[in-house]
């Protein structure tokens, strides 16, 4: 089955630092474009950063661009999101996807794989 699995998740401190895994069965993430997204609670999905199958990372909003670092392992299959100085404004359902091709859509609709989502919760 073609599927991508996060892991990672739980509860953190403010200020700690907390690192996503993202991880493809069936299929390798080398060959696809991957993305994290969030959805707070009472708001939309968002786009966090997405990583190019062939070029550094993409950011949705420049808000995360200082905090938060997505990388591959091809060799792992996985991709990751590190979190920095995380704050309960972050606490939120954290998601990938993935699709082919040379961009990160930014509709939902046009990713091909959503994981089921990890939660992620800032409070002392």
């Amino acid at each position: 089955q073609l599927a991508v699995v996060e892991s990672g998740g739980g509860l953190v401190q403010p200020g700690g630092t907390m690192r996503l895994t993202c991880r493809a069965s069936g299929f390798s993430l080398e060959f696809y474009n991957v993305a994290w997204f969030r959805q707070a609670p009472g708001k939309e999905r968002a786009g966090i950063q997405c990583i190019i199958r062939r070029r550094n990372a993409r950011f949705y909003t420049d808000h995360h661009r200082e905090r938060f670092t997505i990388s591959r392992d091809n060799v792992l299959n996985e991709v990751y999101l590190v979190m920095h100085r995380l704050q309960p404004e972050d606490t939120a359902i954290y998601y990938c996807a993935a699709v082919a091709g040379e961009n990160c859509p930014a509709e939902e609709a046009e990713w091909t794989y959503w994981g089921q989502g990890t939660q992620v919760t800032v409070s002392s």
